[in-house]
C-alpha cells in the first residue's frame, strides 16, 4: 500500500460524511414540513376542508391559482460552495393578477437574490425553515403588491 492511497481513501471518507449530513438535512426539512402541514390541518377549525355552503344571495367562493416558479439554484451566501435548489409556487385568488407569470418572474429573480445572501445556519433545523418560509411570504406579498396569498416551498434542497 503506497501512501499516496491514505489520502484519497481519507478524502472518500470525508465526501461520504459531507453527503450524509446533506442527507440528514433534507430528510428533517421534509420531517418538518410533513408536521408542519399536519400540525396546520389539525389546528384548522372542524370543516374546514369542506366547500362552503352557499347562501340563497351569495356565490360559491372561487378556488385560489397556484403558478409553479421555475427552479431556482443558486449557492448560498455562507458558505459560499454550498448551493441550493427550491421548487416553490405561489397561491392567489383569481383575476387579481392580470399577468401571473410575469409576477412569478419577478418573485423569483428576488428570490433568487435573497437566496444568494442567506447562510447555511439560518437554514437549518425546523425555526430555520420556518423563518425562509415567513420571509418568502413577506417577498411574495411585496413583489405582487399584496395580491399573492401565499408562497409554498415545494422542495429545498442544499447541497
Amino acid at each position: 500500500m503506497s501512501d499516496s492511497a491514505l489520502p484519497q481513501g481519507a478524502a472518500a471518507g470525508n465526501s461520504l460524511k459531507a453527503s450524509l449530513i446533506e442527507l440528514v438535512v433534507v430528510v428533517i426539512l421534509a420531517a418538518f414540513a410533513g408536521a408542519a402541514f399536519e400540525a396546520s390541518r389539525a389546528g384548522a377549525p372542524p370543516g374546514a376542508d369542506k366547500p362552503a355552503e352557499s347562501s340563497a344571495g351569495a356565490s360559491p367562493a372561487e378556488p385560489s391559482t397556484i403558478v409553479d416558479l421555475p427552479p431556482i439554484v443558486t449557492n448560498l451566501g455562507a458558505p459560499q460552495d454550498t448551493w441550493v435548489r427550491l421548487e416553490g409556487s405561489i397561491i392567489f385568488d383569481p383575476g387579481t393578477l392580470p399577468h401571473p407569470d410575469a409576477v412569478a418572474g419577478r418573485i423569483g429573480d428576488d428570490i433568487l437574490a435573497y437566496l444568494r445572501t442567506v447562510s447555511l445556519r439560518q437554514l437549518e433545523g425546523p425555526i430555520g425553515l420556518e423563518n425562509i418560509r415567513q420571509d418568502l411570504n413577506e417577498r411574495a406579498a411585496i413583489r405582487s403588491d399584496g395580491k399573492v396569498r401565499a408562497f409554498v416551498i415545494r422542495t429545498l434542497v442544499v447541497q
